[in-house]
């Protein structure tokens, strides 16, 4: 999605790694984080998620972006009307939104 501003939102998959103020359940050894941020450009959304993340007391280790929404249509993702309705908040709102959390456990077992 794109805006007059140039704004447009990216779709970014934030792997986590653990800090005792993080708020992620107890016995998880990090977590991955689906996010829609917004920003001029791609390097502008990844800086202010992980900006945004670290303040919260989290510890992003690496971050993979999946495009925007013109982007991820052109190379078939099925993109949900509840998935639009985020991307349009973070654009909306110049934020960033968390959708999904997905904490990771040393026996291989995620919980969403």
């Amino acid at each position: 999605m794109t805006a007059p501003g140039r704004q447009k939102v990216y779709t970014l998959l934030v792997e986590l790694g653990r800090d005792p103020a993080d708020g992620l359940p107890e016995g998880s050894s990090g977590a991955a984080l689906m996010c829609y941020a917004s920003g001029v450009s791609e390097e502008e959304a990844v800086n202010e998620t992980v900006a945004v993340l670290r303040q919260a007391g989290m510890v992003p280790l690496s971050v993979s972006v999946y495009g925007t929404l013109d982007e991820r249509l052109a190379e078939g993702h099925d993109i949900s009307g509840e998935e639009r309705a985020l991307m349009n908040r973070a654009l909306t709102d110049n934020a960033v939104i968390v959708a999904q959390v997905t904490p990771f456990f040393e026996d291989g077992e995620g919980a969403a």
